[in-house]
């Protein structure tokens, strides 16, 4: 199956830190889904609300926080999921590095909802407070 466009709008603007791009591919209505028991943790609703999510992971993380793809996206009919790696460093607690999965929803043209696998959620608990 093909990647849908809005996936690959999605993940090139995010690789090049483009917001305004990232924003763009994303629907009016977005549901960003991050787990956890952390502060930053819930459902992130619209494009505004997952800039401010992505933004406080930067703020947090002095700047350092990062994500990259490990493998291809797959898809099945308006799913795609990305093997990813991530992670970020913060004055005081040992570095984060982690491995998931990212499993988006595209509807119109637009990533629609969105939801996060991390292989150690508490650890990623511990770091985001």
């Amino acid at each position: 199956m093909t990647t849908p466009i809005a996936f690959t709008r999605y993940s090139d603007a995010l690789a090049a830190g483009d917001m305004a791009g990232l924003a763009a591919s994303l629907h009016p209505g977005v549901v960003w889904h991050q787990p956890g028991s952390h502060s930053l943790a819930g459902d992130h609703v619209g494009p505004d609300r997952v800039l401010e999510l992505l933004g406080g992971f930067m703020q947090r993380s002095n700047g350092t926080f990062a994500l990259q793809p490990t493998g291809q996206p797959m898809v099945n009919g308006d799913l795609v999921s990305l093997p990813v790696a991530f992670s970020a460093s913060s004055d005081g607690k040992a570095d984060l590095r982690m491995t998931g999965v990212d499993l988006f929803r595209v509807a119109d043209d637009l990533i629609a909802e969105v939801w996060l696998f991390s292989a150690d959620q508490e650890v990623e608990d511990a770091f985001w407070g």
